[in-house]
């Protein structure tokens, strides 16, 4: 089990990761998402070893990192998949895989499990971006690590390579038994391939949990608005239930929060209308997305929310129509903050 505790790196004068806590099971894939520059990276980056980290310590099996005590990458038995893939190109696929390996049968293994067994012979140049990347990983998991680190290794694909690559990935670490923390900056990938999901904010874990605990009941708006599209809207909480201008629902407290609320509304727990009578909000504007659009809508209380509606169901900007809140689940309630002015995207 890997299990990182106060964990804390400054560049110079600038603390970048701030007293990080986690544990990861044997098996377990961790997601890590958040911001350009929030530390993902270095948290990585410090885990390998390859940079010093300024407080807290790092325990793996036999071995324990601290600031007084730095184990070097090399002792530490991590596997790491890049974006770039990292491929020795004058070497072939084989020879990649099974780079300073003196057994080679779990090379053949993950060659044969990984699609990649026909390329043996064929060099980097040879092979489409999602070859290589099975390569990248082949090579890692036959270096049998003790855990792996993933940085944004579907950052480079294109967008339907990445939907079937991304279950190709989980499933190989699955197989092999082996913790992973994988960084990305895909909301999408983070919530369906992840066991669990840390969001950090300028070097601080904000929250980490299941992905359905993080999108339903998230820690913060922070979180809220991270993990897919948020809207507020103003409410009052009455034991478990919230009552808006748009309708009732069941409330879950964040924080404490209680009396006026500001409820969490993800666009598919809205539905939209056009109506003659009725009326109570204006469409802003509408984003066509194939199978469904995307509303923007302004309550005459001066709150935007957006929904989500087929394709089918078409309104033009400017007009009127109707929109009542849908869903049965409880939704997350916050401590109510002033209505902010809306603003068209």
């Amino acid at each position: 089990m890997l299990k990182v505790s106060e964990l804390s790196v400054n560049y110079g004068a600038t603390r970048v990761v701030d007293k990080l806590d986690l544990e990861l099971g044997h098996d377990e894939i961790l997601m890590l998402v958040g911001p350009t520059g929030c530390g993902k990276t270095t948290i990585l980056q410090a885990l390998a070893g390859l940079i010093p980290i300024s407080e807290g310590r790092i325990e793996l099996g036999k071995w324990t990192s601290t600031p007084k005590k730095l184990v070097p990458p090399e002792k530490r038995n991590v596997g790491m998949v890049f974006q770039d893939f990292a491929l020795f190109p004058h070497l072939t696929v084989e020879q990649n895989v099974c780079f300073r390996l003196k057994d080679t049968s779990l090379a053949d293994h993950w060659l044969k499990l990984l699609g990649m067994e026909t390329f043996r012979n064929a060099k980097p140049s040879q092979l489409s971006g999602g070859q290589k990347q099975r390569v990248a990983l082949a090579r890692t998991l036959a270096h049998d690590p003790a855990f792996v680190l993933l940085d944004e290794p579907l950052s480079n694909l294109d967008a339907a390579l990445k939907d079937s690559l991304r279950w190709e990935i989980r499933s190989a670490l699955k197989a092999a038994g082996v913790p992973a923390i994988w960084v990305t900056h895909d909301q999408d990938e983070a919530l369906s391939v992840g066991d669990r999901v840390g969001i950090l904010n300028k070097g601080k874990l904000e929250q980490i949990d299941t992905p359905e605990a993080c999108y339903a009941e998230p820690s913060s708006r922070f979180v809220a608005r991270f993990l897919g599209e948020a809207s507020f809207l103003p409410g009052n909480l009455e034991g478990t239930n919230v009552v808006t201008e748009i309708g009732n629902v069941p409330g879950t407290s964040i924080n404490g929060a209680c009396g006026q609320v500001d409820i969490l509304v993800r666009p598919d727990d809205l539905s939209l209308s056009a109506q003659a009578d009725d009326n109570n909000c204006v469409i802003d504007w509408v984003r066509y997305e194939g199978e469904s659009r995307l509303y923007a809508a302004t309550l005459k209380n001066g709150v935007q929310l957006k929904i989500r509606e087929s394709h089918e169901n078409a309104l033009a900007p400017g007009s009127h129509a109707h929109v009542v809140l849908t869903t049965t689940h409880p939704l997350a309630a916050f401590c109510a903050e002033p209505v902010a002015p809306s603003s068209e995207i």
